[in-house]
């Protein structure tokens, strides 16, 4: 065969594309690397159009005899990383053949795992954080009641820590450093479609100066005592 006749040749074999998810996720599945290529071998038939290639087939591929293979399909079947279904040709005629739906489900299912215990992970940091931020600016460990009212506002009134920290800043601006006032901004701000750092912030420097003006006015209220300003927008 000419050089020629030879790049037809190897076009004409064409390709095939290993999904990223299962090169890098299949040792999670218990799959050891033989298994592995054997399931490749299996999924390459697939792309080819042999949809039940034969243990005889699949060691012509590998260095395995085809009992060797026959056995690994069997352990690959029982352990649901691939199944064999019956299927009805044109004209009628029954066949099996093979599936990787039950490995594309695992990997999937191994994916959304991941996906959760991150987001779970991620939500624990910025709850720990957030407690944090609040005993910071108090000056002192909050008290039972006052952290049951961190986790209502987080979990039940669904509230982003960014704006309850948000939240926590206006109350320090305010010279208003207390549960009741802070939870009257977060109320405030949810009635007004609150949602966002620059949209809290926004709001607020709208509402700064009528708050201002009423305590100007306000000349028998005693003067309050002046508050650290932390900037938790640039946080």
């Amino acid at each position: 065969m000419d050089e020629k006749n030879l790049l037809i040749s190897w076009m004409e074999e064409g390709t095939i594309s290993i999904p990223q998810l299962l090169l890098s996720n299949y040792h999670k599945l218990g799959v050891s690397e033989t298994e592995f290529v054997l399931l490749l071998q299996v999924y390459s038939f697939l792309e080819k159009g042999n949809q039940f290639p034969t243990p005889e087939e699949l060691s012509e591929r590998m260095n395995l005899t085809g009992t060797e293979c026959a056995v690994l399909l069997r352990k690959l079947v029982q352990h649901q990383l691939i199944s064999i279904e019956e299927g009805h040709s044109s004209s009628g005629i029954l066949f099996e053949k093979y599936t990787l739906a039950p490995l594309w489900n695992k990997l999937t299912e191994i994916l959304m795992s991941e996906l959760k215990t991150n987001k779970i992970e991620e939500s624990l940091k910025n709850e720990t954080d957030l407690y944090t931020c609040f005993e910071q600016e108090f000056g002192r460990p909050l008290s039972p009641l006052e952290c049951e009212t961190l986790a209502m506002w987080h979990d039940q009134d669904d509230h982003d820590p960014v704006i309850i920290k948000s939240a926590l800043r206006e109350a320090v601006i305010s010279g208003k450093l207390n549960f009741r006032y802070i939870d009257r901004i977060l109320f405030e701000w949810k009635k007004n479609g609150i949602k966002t750092m620059e949209q809290a912030k926004s709001y607020g420097e709208r509402f700064r100066p009528y708050q201002k003006g009423y305590q100007k006015n306000a000349t028998n209220e005693p003067k309050k005592k002046t508050v650290p300003f932390y900037n938790w927008l640039e946080q």
